[in-house]
């Protein structure tokens, strides 16, 4: 009897990947609505805030192409678990220094750069070896499962990381990023690696640089694979919120520690409810049109959020924010992992996580050197609109992606 659908995605290393990755998704998102409350505790100032937006990123174009050609050459568990035992070893100094008492704003920005440079060579290979674990013709509810999964980690993360901080104080949220952290490089260390097809020639400068170059290459050839990344990076670049949500839960909804965490948790919230919707349901056959509505729900629901004073209200925009980008995130990664061959897909996928790194972490400094010089809500409102005029210009002038059906 052939074995079922189910049977073929729920394997041991399938499960096992997941339980690593939630361990790791929640951890880093508590880590960065930590480090966020714990600047703006120090510092009281939106400039500041935008600052660790730029420190994440700051390392994304110079290590992640790197890391993307490790991918393709190296057993990508290895690459993941030792990334990830240097952002241990980062979260340990961390919580020591501040459970002592001598933690400084120097130093949660030298710890955002070193867990940054961490997840460049992890997250490369993470995408890439995805694909790996399941058939091909069952990848799409593979990708809609684990984004299920991330959506209920990013959930977690924030919402666990305000709890703490109201609890117990700042220093538990970095112990329990070192636990979660920790139980993920053992999740990694159960998974039976798959066998590697294709070259396998080691990596020296020369062929590094012809590697990265191919990755880049290729992207820049694949209007729809070009289009997904740069949708992804203008929208969020001017869309996002997130680096603010100190300041709205501080200053504007006056709902202290509690509330952030739950403000900060209910876009990721949002996020999940749209990914169990999405798997159990029929896949999404016309990934394109998807992609570019969910954009723009994800940009007005963002001027929404905006514009609110009600912290329901808030939490209800905020939501459905999280809700369109979980639709975009699935389109993005299926179209994207569909059109790019194995043995390429480690330097594609650290292409995409540079467009993402862009994104999400220029995004935060956007919003918070914007905020600095007018305000938080101007900021936000003014992001949405960007988000929706860099929409229509996609739309309008790559028509690939417009019409996009995933076979």
């Amino acid at each position: 009897m052939p074995a079922s659908p189910g049977d073929r995605l729920f394997t041991r290393n399938f499960l096992a990947y997941l339980a690593s990755r939630f361990c790791s998704g929640s951890g880093m998102t508590m880590l960065q609505a930590g480090v966020a409350w714990h600047v703006f505790a120090i510092t009281g100032s939106a400039f500041y805030l935008g600052l660790v937006g730029l420190m994440q990123f700051l390392p994304t174009p110079i290590f992640m192409l790197v890391g993307g050609a490790l991918a393709d050459v190296y057993d990508r568990r290895r690459i993941m678990m030792t990334a990830q035992s240097f952002a241990l070893t980062c979260a340990l100094v961390l919580a020591v220094a501040t459970w002592r008492g001598t933690v400084t704003l120097p130093l949660l920005y030298a710890i955002v750069v070193a867990v940054a440079v961490a997840g460049t060579f992890d997250s490369p290979s993470r995408a890439a070896f995805l694909p790996t674990l399941v058939p091909r013709e069952i990848l799409p509810r593979a990708v809609t499962i684990a984004s299920t999964n991330q959506a209920l980690a990013f959930t977690t993360g924030p919402a666990l990381g305000g709890v703490l901080i109201a609890a117990a104080g700042i220093r538990t949220v970095y112990v329990t990023y070192a636990l979660l952290v920790a139980a993920s490089i053992v999740g990694l260390s159960t998974i039976r690696t798959p066998r590697r097809t294709g070259p396998r020639n080691s990596l020296t400068v020369q062929t590094g640089l012809r590697a990265v170059r191919d990755g880049l290459m290729f992207v820049r050839r694949r209007e729809v694979v070009l289009g997904c990344m740069l949708l992804d990076m203008f929208a969020v670049i001017f869309g996002g919120a997130k680096a603010l949500l100190p300041i709205y839960a501080d200053q504007l909804l006056h709902v202290g520690p509690r509330g952030y965490g739950l403000l900060s948790s209910s876009l990721e919230l949002g996020a999940l409810l749209s990914a169990l919707v999405m798997s159990v349901s029929p896949p999404i056959r016309r990934g394109g049109p998807a992609l570019l509505v969910a954009v723009g729900v994800y940009g007005l629901a963002t001027i929404g959020f905006g514009l609110a004073r009600w912290f329901p209200a808030s939490i209800g925009l905020y939501m459905m924010v999280g809700m369109a980008d979980q639709v975009s995130v699935v389109m993005r990664s299926t179209i994207i992992q569909l059109a790019t061959p194995d043995e390429i897909r480690g330097r594609v996928s650290a292409v995409n996580m540079i467009f993402i790194g862009a994104s999400n972490q220029l995004g935060a400094a956007e919003s918070g050197f914007l905020a600095a010089l007018t305000s938080a809500p101007f900021a936000v409102v003014g992001g949405g609109v960007a988000c929706l005029i860099v929409l229509a210009v996609v739309a309008a002038t790559m028509p690939q992606l417009r019409r996009y059906r995933v076979s």
